[in-house]
């Protein structure tokens, strides 16, 4: 017989709708787009022929609706790969179990989930304005370590090299590194997309290299980054989601990639914030392209 998921394990509501999202599973297509922004959500859906659910919850608002004859899913997950823990869990339980019986389904779905984000660029060939598709993710965050088949899904002689070239410090989680789902990238980037690797850091501000008023314990660490190659990869950007929406989509059996427009390059101190026409680009891409 199937596992059993108890109330402990698995939260829903009376109502039928998982715990944290507020979504029930007849609210969940096949085809998930993810932003970080909330707000971003509705532009998202604005683009749609027709909506079937607007539900906020907590700091997470989803939208399920129709786009040239594709049913497609958007959520808000706020920031983080911490929420993208818990929105993976979420989507993949509403996905592949039994709310009624609380066990997995006979049959299972595979998501298609493509995260739409901003991000720091990080090379020559990463300036503000471009798209970065992540072909593979690097978890500052940690995540992944505590999941069961890590080593399997994960590309352990890059992560061993990363490690040795910035000396990797043992106070720090220990980085993990994933590709994204080929298939579904190469549809998605095509030919006008860096293809790139995205470090995830669990913050905005020490975590990437930022100092404001406390120093940073490891100063050196982005130049180190930024000069780090392996079998002709380089680190292209860094941004806060990619490798836990990578990591668990490849445990749980679904396809995932991350796509992100370059709003401020580290390297050269430059940024915009008057980004709104090309993130509507984007949008607009994954739409046609998911």
């Amino acid at each position: 017989m199937k596992r059993y998921f108890p109330p402990s394990e698995l939260l829903i509501e009376p109502d039928g709708a998982i715990y944290h999202l507020g979504v029930k599973p007849s609210e969940l297509a096949d085809k998930v787009i993810l932003v970080g922004d909330p707000n971003r959500v509705p532009k998202v859906a604005e683009y749609f022929d027709a909506q079937e659910c607007d539900i906020s919850a907590r700091e997470f608002r989803t939208i399920t609706g129709s786009y040239k004859g594709k049913r497609i899913t958007v959520v808000g997950t706020g920031i983080g790969c911490d929420n993208i823990d818990i929105v993976m869990n979420e989507l993949d339980a509403l996905a592949n179990i039994d709310f009624e019986t609380r066990r997995e389904k006979d049959t299972l779905r595979s998501l298609q989930l493509v995260r739409i984000g901003t991000c720091g660029g990080l090379q020559e060939f990463t300036p503000t304005g471009s798209f970065i598709c992540s072909a593979k993710s690097v978890g500052f965050d940690g995540l992944l370590n505590f999941y069961a088949g890590r080593n399997e899904v994960c590309d352990l002689e890059f992560e061993e090299a990363f490690t040795k070239h910035l000396n990797w410090s043992p106070q720090l989680c220990a980085p993990y590194t994933i590709d994204c789902d080929a298939q579904l990238m190469e549809r998605i980037a095509q030919g006008d997309m860096v293809r790139g690797v995205t470090i995830s850091c669990g913050g905005f501000f020490g975590p990437q290299g930022r100092q404001l008023r406390v120093p940073l314990a490891f100063p050196q660490q982005n130049e180190l980054v930024v000069s780090f190659e392996h079998n002709g990869w380089r680190i292209t950007n860094f941004e806060m989601e990619s490798s836990a929406l990578a990591g668990l989509a490849r445990l749980m059996g679904h396809r995932a990639t991350t796509v992100c427009l370059v709003i401020a390059h580290r390297v050269a101190k430059q940024a915009t914030i008057d980004y709104d026409a090309k993130m509507r680009e984007l949008i607009q891409t994954v739409l046609d392209r998911i």
